[in-house]
């Protein structure tokens, strides 16, 4: 047994943080604790991610609602949200399809500049947000222009509607992403109480659509665990055609392949993950070629933005940095990030989970990234969770997220510019942290790829608790 009935470690038996809370509720579980029938592990930590979701909501209500407000209020208040303009301003208030190519669509609205996952997933919320408002006659709205269009009654309920139909389709995503990595590791389901409890989640979990590629790294996780190459191809191939960042957990099999001699499920994997891929993707290229080449395009003609390294050095040095210059440096820094990655993992002493590669992958493309939107921190959560599951480190690695959260709205805002007119210094501050925090993960996850014995997930399944 391992701290409690049925062989589960126990957090409060495991985990220094989680003993110190407890002793307000009586202390660490007993060797005698009874068992609940009913509120298992994994009950409790859908329950968790129920209240995360519905703080996220009430976070994010004044924002939603129909009522018109400045951009200001919207950064002052932190409940931002990409999803109310871009019904109106991506065509979906008319329900259009994103990659239509025709001429009149064009010149009213912009192109998704979002891969294809995401634009299906808002375009079949439009039209479920048309069926609850009564399926109303879109005729009136082609007549007016988008301005106007943006200003009406009907409509402004109907980006209502529509961000909650999307808030109800994130929470589910949620409560199965928190259910798939409870089941990760048997042994250690209250690991995914650590994506469960993140204030992150709340924050934001509704600023875009990044929540539906956290289900995909979900899934692969899990699937991995259970041994199935053909599902974890899969799902790695649709979470790429949702957003490209899982496309990286490929790294992480490769390495695992590479020292189990498991070349053939690696490349069950990768065949599976492109074939997933190219499938998602065919409607949308041969519907509309052009408008799905803008994904690529924006973000290839994309200079230095918000919450990038490269925005800091451009401002602080008041530099003209192009777009030309990021892609080639972005990348050779991630490469050789990556490469680093792959020496570590095939010289370490034993062979690392994928969610201990996978977090150092993703959070390499993260650092040297063109941008880091506030939403961006949940591409890592997943993997933070089950990579390094001690919450001192994760809470010391979401409070700089959380620091960066705040100082990105505010900055927005132009709370952050001094009187004199310079440059907005705590925002780079506040990015500096940021990366710092994340770096501080790293280096635990490193740690314990090469030194095992500091692993929680590898220790002895011992009823002492484990140190810091």
């Amino acid at each position: 047994m391992t701290g409690e009935a049925g062989g589960h470690v126990h957090p409060t038996r495991d985990d220094a943080v989680v003993a110190a809370m407890s002793e307000g509720v009586g202390g660490p579980v007993g060797t005698h604790a009874g068992r609940a029938r009913w509120w298992t592990p994994v009950r409790v930590i859908l329950a968790m991610v129920a209240l995360t979701c519905a703080l996220g909501m009430v976070q994010k209500a004044p924002c939603i609602s129909g009522e018109p407000s400045s951009q200001n209020y919207r950064y002052s208040h932190m409940c931002y949200s990409d999803l109310p303009p871009l019904y109106t301003l991506r065509g979906l208030v008319e329900h259009e399809w994103p990659y239509s190519d025709d001429e009149q669509v064009r010149a009213r609205y912009d192109v998704m500049e979002y891969p294809v996952g995401i634009a299906y997933w808002a375009w079949g919320a439009s039209w479920l947000t048309h069926v609850l408002n009564g399926s109303p006659d879109l005729e009136p709205r082609y007549r007016q222009q988008v301005g106007d269009v943006a200003g009406r009654d009907d409509v402004r309920r109907e980006v209502e509607i529509f961000t909650w139909v999307n808030a109800v389709g994130f929470a589910a995503i949620a409560l199965l992403a928190a259910w798939l990595l409870s089941q990760v590791n048997p042994r250690r389901p209250w690991d995914a109480a650590i994506f469960a409890l993140s204030p992150m989640l709340a924050l934001t979990g509704l600023i875009n659509w990044d929540l539906l590629a956290v289900g995909f790294v979900a899934g692969a996780l899990w699937a991995w665990s259970r041994d199935r190459p053909v599902l974890t191809g899969i799902l790695i191939g649709l979470g790429t055609a949702t957003k490209l960042y899982p496309l990286f957990l490929l790294g992480g099999l490769l390495i695992i392949c590479i020292r189990r001699r498991r070349y053939a499920a690696l490349t069950l994997a990768v065949l599976w993950a492109g074939a997933a891929w190219l499938v998602a993707n065919a409607p949308a290229y041969i519907l509309g070629k052009e408008q799905w080449k803008v994904f690529w395009t924006f973000n290839a003609d994309r200079g230095p933005d918000l919450g990038s390294i490269w925005s800091v050095i451009a401002q602080a040095g008041d530099l003209t940095i192009t777009h030309e210059t990021v892609n080639v440096w972005s990348w050779a820094v991630f490469g050789t990030w990556c490469l680093g990655v792959l020496v570590l993992g095939l010289r370490a002493p034993e062979t690392p989970r994928l969610a201990q590669l996978g977090f150092l992958i993703v959070v390499g493309f993260l650092l040297v990234n063109k941008v880091y939107s506030p939403q961006y921190v949940l591409w890592l959560l997943p993997l933070a969770a089950l990579a390094r599951p001690r919450w001192r480190d994760q809470l010391v690695w979401q409070a700089g997220e959380l620091l960066y959260f705040a100082m990105i709205w505010w900055y927005l805002g132009g709370y952050l510019t001094p009187s004199s007119g310079s440059d907005a210094g705590f925002y780079w501050v506040a990015i500096v942290l940021r990366m710092m925090a994340e770096l501080y993960l790293v280096g635990m996850v490193v740690r314990d790829i090469w030194s095992p014995r500091h692993d929680p997930v590898r220790q002895p399944q011992s009823m002492t608790l484990s140190p810091l």
